[in-house]
């Protein structure tokens, strides 16, 4: 005879949302892989039933698809605000390489989901595209830079950007929210080392032009 505590979980246990849902598919996604995990993983999971999950959503495609958009949405956000940043390229640059940041530690796993598409779907293919179209906002804004004068002309925009990236990118291997350092000083740190480098000036560097004229007058 079937319990009444077997029913509901049958049924599905009530407090899921499809946020809440989106949430642990895909905390299992980075734990298992997209492809390792199936809809019977996330049924026992959850502790529902998969009828309860497709009464939210439509299957794991849809998982996948609202989990990256979640952080590419942030990115475009991130985009957008950096456009209407005014003065020159370079700032708008470091706006938006701030705020990226900023999206990767509010949306961690998210972002960190995104990082791992193969393109082995539709799905992933088409957030591979708007990947790439962010990347090329990014190589835009390095060569407008370039012209300006602001960045050095001798690296190719497209492989500034991508080492760029690639360093804030880094950040999901490595940094755990329960961490002691904020999205700012997060942020603070890699415009440091992206815009200013990691050599300590030397006091003998500091010298300004008139100074240098003086040393050499006879």
């Amino acid at each position: 005879m079937t319990t009444a505590d077997e029913r509901q979980t049958r049924r599905g246990r009530p407090g899921y949302d499809k946020d809440s849902l989106l949430q642990i598919a895909v905390k299992v996604f980075n734990e298992r892989g997209y492809d390792g995990t199936s809809m019977d993983e996330l049924s026992k999971r959850l502790g529902i039933s998969k009828s309860a999950i497709y009464h939210h959503v439509s299957g794991k495609d849809e998982l996948l698809r609202l989990a990256v958009d979640r952080a590419l949405d942030g990115l475009f956000a991130a985009a957008d605000e950096a456009a209407a940043v005014e003065g020159r390229a370079v700032d708008r640059l470091e706006h938006l390489v701030r705020a990226s940041v900023t999206v990767l530690v509010d949306r961690l796993p998210f972002v960190t989901l995104l990082l791992r598409v193969r393109g082995n779907t539709p799905v992933e293919r088409r957030a591979l595209a708007r990947r790439r179209e962010f990347d090329r906002m990014v190589a835009d804004l390095v060569a407008q830079a370039v012209a300006e004068g602001d960045i050095r002309p001798d690296v190719d925009p497209a492989i500034t950007s991508r080492l760029l990236f690639g360093m804030v990118n880094s950040l999901v291997e490595w940094y755990r929210p329960q961490g002691r350092r904020s999205a700012a000083e997060l942020a603070d740190t890699v415009c440091k080392i992206a815009f200013t480098g990691v050599r300590r000036p030397h006091p003998a560097d500091a010298q300004t032009p008139a100074a240098n004229a003086d040393n050499t007058q006879p």
